[in-house]
Order: C-alpha cells, then structure tokens, then sequence
C-alpha cells in the first residue's frame, strides 16, 4: 500500500503542477448533459473516448519476480454532474510490457482492464477525482521452457486530475494501484498472483 500512497502523491503533484495553466486556457462551451450546472461552466457531463500511456511496476506473490514496463490502452466512460459534484463510471482495457526475470522464472503481466466508479470535484476545468472498482487480467509465468497463464480478477483504488482543454478535449494524470487475485502455478508450484502500480496520462475526446 506504501506503493499506493506514493503514487497517489506523484499524481496530484503533477495535476497541481499543470493545472495553473490549464485553467486559464480557451475551451469554449458544448452541449452540456445535465441542467444543474451554470451555462457558462465547463461541462463534463456526457460520454467520452480516450487513450493513455503509461508505465507498471509490481511484485509477484510467492515469487522474488518484480515484472515492470510500459503500458498504454484505451478507457471510455459516461460522467453526470450537479454543480462541481462529478460522478461517473469508466472502462479500460491495457496492453503491458511488464516483465521480470528472477533465477529460472520470469513472470509478465500481458494486459489487464478494470471496470470503475469515478466520483470528483471540478473547479470549472480542472476536476480532481478518486476511482475504484473491478479490475482483471493476465498473469504469465514461464520456467525451462514451459509456460503456464492464468487470468483473474481483483480490485483496483486511484487518484487523478483531468483538465479541460479544448471544447471536446480533456488530458489527464492518474494513479492505479491494481490487485490480482492469486492462483496456483503448477510450474512454481505456489499460489501466484501480482500486485502493481500504474502512473498513465491520456486524453480523452467528449461528446
């Protein structure tokens, strides 16, 4: 969880670098989706698409493997808002290239997706919000030759800010301390399973 608290600090740290800025640039206005907001205020309510990169690293559970990498997906999701109260839910789906290799086993994590609550306050363009839900994926061990895969679920906790760039663009900064639940390896012959971290920015277009 240490590694939860530091990458929860590290996002909001970039979000307060940046959001100066972004709050004084252009974004004109768009069709907002909700009423109970005023009419010259960003809007974030509605459906929106997106993609991020970022990096993961992690432990394995019953192994000394610490498999790390990039990462980069895409999320979608649906946002309602009254006033600066923010709440939505989002999906993503990752490719990763985290791996490690420790002794005869290396272990990676492939992909990974989570389904998530979102829940923020929006100070006009800028909205800093906490997220949680589902979270799944692969895990991947391979020893002497031999491979062995198993895909679980789990649960996922993180923080970010996202900001309002342009009418219908918006970037953001998140933090996900993802958990996967464990399972047994016949070729490690243990219950194997991966804790991690993921630092991501994105962009994401508004409908």
């Amino acid at each position: 969880m240490n590694r939860f608290v530091a990458g929860a600090a590290a996002g909001i740290a970039a979000g307060w670098m940046v959001s100066a800025h972004a709050a004084d640039l252009p974004y004109g206005s768009r069709a907002p989706y909700t009423v109970n907001q005023p009419l010259n205020a960003y809007s974030w309510a509605g459906p929106y698409l997106g993609g991020n990169l970022g990096y993961a690293w992690g432990t394995v559970d019953n192994n000394p493997t610490k498999p790390s990498g990039f990462s980069g997906g895409v999320q979608g999701g649906y946002n309602w808002q009254t006033g600066p109260i923010v709440f939505g839910v989002e999906g993503d789906i990752q490719a990763t290239g985290a791996n490690d290799t420790f002794a005869p086993w290396k272990f990676s994590n492939p992909w990974f997706g989570t389904v998530r609550g979102r829940a923020g306050y929006a100070v006009n363009n800028v909205l800093f919000y906490g997220t949680g839900g589902l979270a799944f994926g692969e895990l991947l061990g391979e020893t002497f030759g031999l491979s062995e895969s198993h895909t679980t679920a789990g649960w996922t906790l993180g923080v970010g800010v996202e900001f309002g760039l342009l009418p219908n663009w918006s970037a953001k900064v998140e933090y996900l301390y993802v958990d996967l639940a464990n399972s047994p390896f016949t070729i490690t012959g243990a219950s194997n399973g991966i804790q991690f971290g993921v630092v991501r920015a994105g962009v994401n277009y508004h409908f």
